[in-house]
């Protein structure tokens, strides 16, 4: 029924991601092209059609100065109305005149307009001019008079043409149209091209990438579901061997913790039974300490270590299995104090081989959790004392000393011993919860935990030397920060 589910959740997911994609990215980017194609287009239209109306300007005066050439050979006054009225319909102009060294001679003329709109210099008309005149035509014209005039071809005559602009703005008109045609086209063909493209090698891997993180998420335990990356190397290769490589990574992380959540569920079941053992043996073991027997009692302190080492092992996969620590509660505490009651849990007797030494100024004040920094030192001390505990030499000293200091508002913890010294191994894995542990069938719990404490104080735990005789940690608890504003109001508030 749950695997039934998942799949009909991935489905509709992929179906989601598929109109996202599919309808969303690549209707956008199709539009997007076709309107960027437009403007490309009408950023080109403006000075074409300003170019166009020039043209068709040149041409009706070309065809004036041929006409007018031959009218100043032949003798135009010689010409009847009727000749002249056909000569100016098919130039579909007024008047058609020539000046010549100064001289200005009207050649044809129809009935004069009462007043000209606009003159027009061919050869003097700059870029920016055509292209606000022909706007002004296109968008206001139809019913002006313009004066068009300049030199045609090699002719030091300048010719003359009285011409109404309806007949320009007809031209103008069919040549934006026929323009707006054609480029509506090309962008359609150009976006279809474009977008064919970039589906292509873009939002197809783009979609596969997502269908596979829908897939993934839907069922991270499934191996089919990681992604396999193309044969590419651009960006959107690198980032499918990227998140190909993060889903493994995190699968084998889920099954880990898959695993670790399996084994706390072992642990908690089996955690009673195991804690009245060793309770019922504890109490046996305080019994035994009674019987007058030189050989019963060289056993009984080492049925206690041992005794307590399960105790501590059992406590410490725990809490270490514990889903989240509660924030620590700082207060200002004497350290001393604390030491003190370290020392006591640790069990050594004031005529043993481990000497223990606090150091600790008794004035020295920490702002720290008292749950939290006593399991941290009581941690630290313990694992110090397992270590110094494997050596059997009786010359050798051995000697647990924790001191403190204070510099500005951070408080410096030190925790010194004389054993061995860390392994290779313990360093190189020195917070990681069982890979950690410095002596045989540690679990390495006590340093993790520790650091984790630490941690949620601000500070750091750090090994600052290890080597045979001399190991010392050092711990780095920061003052809680002080709102500005409470602190102003409890300096401004009256004693």
């Amino acid at each position: 029924m749950r695997d039934r589910e998942t799949d009909g959740k991935a489905a509709a997911l992929d179906r989601r991601a598929s109109v996202a994609l599919g309808r969303g990215l690549s209707t956008k980017l199709l539009v997007l092209t076709m309107l960027f194609v437009l403007i490309a287009e009408v950023l080109i239209f403006i000075p074409s059609i300003a170019n166009f109306r020039l043209r068709w300007l040149e041409e009706r005066l070309s065809t004036a100065a041929a006409v007018a050439t031959v009218l100043v050979d032949e003798d135009a006054s010689s010409l009847s109305r009727a000749t002249q009225d056909d000569v100016l319909a098919s130039l579909g102009a007024k008047a058609v005149a020539v000046r010549d060294e100064g001289m200005s001679q009207l050649l044809v003329a129809a009935e004069m307009p009462p007043a000209i709109d606009e003159h027009i210099a061919i050869e003097a008309t700059s870029p920016i001019a055509a292209v606000r005149d022909a706007l002004s035509t296109a968008l206001w014209g139809g019913d002006r008079m313009l004066r068009v005039f300049g030199p045609v071809g090699d002719s030091t005559k300048e010719f003359e043409l009285i011409i109404p602009d309806a007949d320009l703005r007809s031209a103008m008109m069919v040549y934006a149209r026929n323009v707006a045609i054609l480029s509506l086209i090309i962008s359609v063909i150009t976006a279809g091209l474009v977008f064919w493209a970039i589906n292509r090698m873009m939002i197809r891997p783009i979609r596969r990438m997502t269908h596979s993180m829908l897939a993934f998420s839907a069922a991270p335990d499934d191996p089919a579901r990681v992604i396999r990356p193309d044969r590419r190397t651009d960006e959107i290769g690198i980032a499918q061997h990227e998140l190909a490589s993060m889903q493994g990574e995190l699968q084998r992380t889920l099954g880990e913790q898959r695993h670790l959540a399996e084994l706390g569920l072992a642990v908690s079941k089996i955690n009673h039974d195991m804690r009245n053992m060793l309770a019922a043996a504890q109490l046996m073991s305080d019994r035994l300490r009674l019987i007058d027997n030189a050989t019963v009692q060289s056993f009984v302190p080492k049925l206690v270590r041992t005794l307590d080492r399960a105790v501590s092992y059992s406590e410490g996969v725990l809490a270490y299995g514990r889903t989240q620590e509660a924030p620590p509660s700082r207060r200002r505490l004497r350290l001393a104090q604390m030491v003190d009651d370290v020392g006591e849990i640790l069990g050594l007797a004031p005529e043993g081989d481990i000497e223990f030494v606090n150091a600790v100024d008794p004035g020295l004040e920490v702002e720290a959790d008292a749950d939290h920094l006593f399991r941290v030192l009581a941690n630290l001390a313990r694992n110090a004392v397992q270590a110094m505990q494997t050596d059997t030499e009786s010359a050798v000293v051995k000697r647990l000393t924790i001191g403190a200091l204070r510099e500005g508002t951070v408080s410096k913890i030190t925790i010194e011993d004389t054993g061995p010294g860390l392994p290779k191994r313990a360093r190189e894995n020195l917070f990681a919860a069982f890979r950690g542990a410095a002596r045989s069938g540690g679990t390495g719990l006590g340093l993790a935990i520790a650091h984790e404490l630490v941690r949620a104080h601000a500070g750091t735990l750090e090994l600052v030397e290890t080597r045979g005789g001399r190991t010392i940690f050092e711990i780095c608890i920061p003052d809680q920060p002080i709102a500005l504003d409470e602190a102003r109001k409890s300096i401004r508030r009256p004693a």
